[in-house]
């Protein structure tokens, strides 16, 4: 796969020997230094006409930078800039009708229950929706029980994907695409990315943007259609409820903490952190962890060790090893759901108080920047993390 030459934030014309700021419209993008370009050094820069939209587009095949649409825990700069070494040369908010956020990546049961996603968002069918589900009664049935019925906290966003595009080298593309599986789960597709209008977080996010769009790169996994078969050349896996799945704290903090670093929109932060976490509540289902951990864990540790002998110079990973991939997550899934959840308890949702709509669910979340009580295993790094 040839990375794709594209465009940056602002022409080398608009470039200055120090840091400023300029707002002449309320297309503001922010621009970071970086060291492996350091004659790039502005704080910022404005698209301040329609004109130089154009231009932005036009120039897209004299430059030699990707522009990255990030949405989960690519937010954090713990992650992206921390674990994965990468160094954008500029990044802007931005909002992308065409898509919405989901929870539908299938990780480890107990561990890691899923991971970030999109899919795509038809607007004439995704109105805005205000209403707050029902409060459960007592003789309501729980929420862990409740698979694929509505009203699932995270699908209660309603205008669209919010992100940080980065411009980022083809080298830093390709390390991205290694270290989200090398393409084993992930397609590389091109979006239109709106810039949000104007810097203040405070400003509210419109149902449907009007400012001119730009295309970005994003990492991609289509669910399958119902009633389709999931590809034969390893590829998407998913789980029946795509929706039911809760992440980890550890997971959901890293989006939290990276959708405030980046200072996405207050009503979106909002949303972000009003998703509640997978916590386990029984001691059986800590023994499940333990053992489900130790048959699996290993064997995951292999792919992505084989991952980074294998990957090509784009980051892409062999057609063998991404079925390999696949087989071996379907495998921990399919004991997972015959043996261990009928045995240990449920390694998807909190059980057995209310999981999504638990009041403490928040706390336990807020919690996760202090350590959790199990080891956590980072499948996008393919390492164990120890959580003391």
């Amino acid at each position: 796969m040839a990375l794709p030459t594209i465009a940056t934030f602002a022409g080398p014309d608009r470039a200055s020997a120090s840091a400023r700021r300029f707002e002449q419209s309320n297309y503001s993008m922010v621009v970071e230094k970086s060291s492996q370009h350091p004659e790039k050094k502005m704080t910022a820069a404005t698209l301040s006409t329609p004109e130089d939209f154009c231009e932005y587009r036009q120039s897209e095949s004299k430059r030699g930078t990707v522009l990255y649409l990030a949405y989960g825990s690519n937010l954090s700069i713990e992650t992206f800039r921390g674990k994965r070494g990468i160094k954008p040369l500029s990044q802007v908010n931005v909002q992308i009708p065409s898509l919405r956020l989901t929870f539908d990546l299938p990780g480890v049961p107990y561990v890691e229950p899923c991971f970030a996603n999109t899919a795509r968002r038809n607007p004439e069918n995704d109105p805005p929706h205000d209403s707050q589900p029902a409060i459960l009664s007592e003789k309501s049935e729980p929420s862990y029980q409740r698979k694929g019925k509505p009203h699932y906290r995270k699908d209660r966003w309603h205008k669209g994907l919010i992100g940080v595009v980065y411009e980022v080298t083809p080298e830093d593309y390709a390390h991205i695409i290694a270290t989200e599986g090398g393409g084993s789960s992930y397609q590389d597709i091109l979006v239109d990315c709106h810039p949000l209008n104007g810097s203040d977080p405070a400003r509210a996010i419109p149902q449907n943007p009007t400012t001119p769009p730009f295309k970005a790169h994003t990492l991609f996994a289509p669910a399958t259609v119902p009633g389709e078969e999931p590809p034969k050349d390893g590829g998407r896996f998913q789980r029946p409820d795509t929706s039911y799945a809760q992440a980890s704290a550890r997971y959901l903090k890293l989006i939290t903490d990276g959708a405030a670093e980046c200072a996405l929109p207050y009503e979106y932060q909002d949303y972000l952190r009003a998703i509640h976490p997978y916590t386990m509540t029984t001691q059986k289902q800590r023994m499940g962890q333990f053992i489900f951990s130790s048959l699996w864990v290993p064997f995951i540790m292999l792919i992505f060790a084989l991952g980074r002998m294998f990957a090509d110079e784009n980051g892409v990973i062999p057609n063998w090893l991404k079925a390999l991939t696949a087989a071996i997550f379907k495998a921990s899934w399919n004991s997972y759901d015959r043996f261990f959840e009928p045995l240990f308890g449920d390694g998807e949702r909190s059980i057995p108080d209310g999981g999504d709509e638990a009041p403490d669910a928040e706390m336990r979340r807020a919690d996760a920047g202090d350590g959790a009580e199990q080891p956590l295993l980072d499948i996008e790094q393919g390492a164990t993390i120890a959580k003391s």
